[in-house]
């Protein structure tokens, strides 16, 4: 079993997630010092030549659990159980308005350098690495294959954390992504199976004619069993060589803490601290 194929999928009991269509009221940002925007004024006016001010927009970050990312107090010295610690510590949060806790910012870069980034749903992690399923036909899977380096980003910003993670991404073994694939509800399956995606298509109605095809030509087969895994769908695994952790300040001096491989050819400091399993830790300034 290669180090890959032992990843599992990462689940949290019971948890369910909020849609970001909830109140409307909720989904408003309460920044100290400003009357909440109405939600007319919150999409861009298009009658409307000026965009919204927004030079005062400013919100007070505290963790009222642990007002700073301490060094004696981090929950591990090895980044992968310092991650394991902070995102169970927001799946277990049950007042959140909108947050997918496992929703992740990932940044991929072409043959050429040319950055893009999208959200993705982290579908597994352990401590080889990160994974998330996609199209391999999709532009951040023909990034991956031209230039294999990406970076995640997850938010959370009810505890007011961040998590940055850069690293090498491989592809996750095919019983993997069958494995997860028949876990997915079949109205998933059907999108993924009919969307060309990135390509360019002539409308939605176009879309819809072509899952509702298949939907009808599968509705006698059993729901578990139906729609196949298409070839040009799977995962992918992103192997980290450095984490930060970030956890905001009001001041803006906030806590930074890096760690990263001891063998990653990076000169050490005398603020550079040995961490757990072969990582290095060291504060960086904000």
């Amino acid at each position: 079993m290669n180090r890959v194929s032992r990843l599992f999928i990462s689940r949290v009991a019971g948890r369910r997630f909020l849609s970001l269509r909830s109140n409307v009221k909720q989904r408003q940002f309460l920044f100290a010092g400003r009357t909440p925007v109405a939600q007319s004024k919150v999409a861009f006016m298009a009658s409307e030549s000026t965009p919204l001010e927004i030079h005062s927009w400013r919100r007070a970050y505290m963790n009222a659990e642990r007002p700073y990312l301490l060094e004696a107090e981090m929950p591990s010295k090895d980044p992968f159980l310092f991650f394991d610690a902070w995102f169970r510590n927001v799946a277990s949060k049950t007042d959140l308005s909108f947050e997918e806790v496992n929703a992740v910012a990932l940044a991929t870069s072409d043959k050429n350098g040319q950055p893009s980034c999208r959200m993705v749903l982290l579908k597994a992690y352990d401590k080889v690495g990160f994974s998330f399923y996609t199209n391999y036909c999709s532009k951040k899977g023909l990034d991956m294959e031209a230039n294999p380096k990406a970076a995640m980003l997850f938010f959370w910003p009810s505890v007011h954390w961040q998590v940055r993670i850069e690293g090498v991404v491989e592809k996750l073994p095919l019983a993997a992504a069958d494995e997860y694939w028949f876990k997915r509800p079949i109205d998933s399956r059907i999108g993924s199976s009919v969307s060309e995606q990135s390509a360019v298509v002539p409308s939605r109605d176009y879309l819809n004619a072509r899952a509702n095809e298949l939907r009808q030509s599968v509705q006698e087969h059993d729901p578990k069993t139906a729609v196949p895994r298409p070839a040009h769908w799977g995962g992918y695994v992103l192997i980290p060589r450095e984490f930060e952790f970030w956890q905001g300040q009001s001041d803006r001096l906030h806590d930074r803490i890096r760690f990263r491989r001891s063998d990653d050819g990076q000169p050490n400091t005398e603020h550079t601290h040995t961490g757990d399993n072969g990582w290095v830790y060291e504060r960086l300034a904000p």
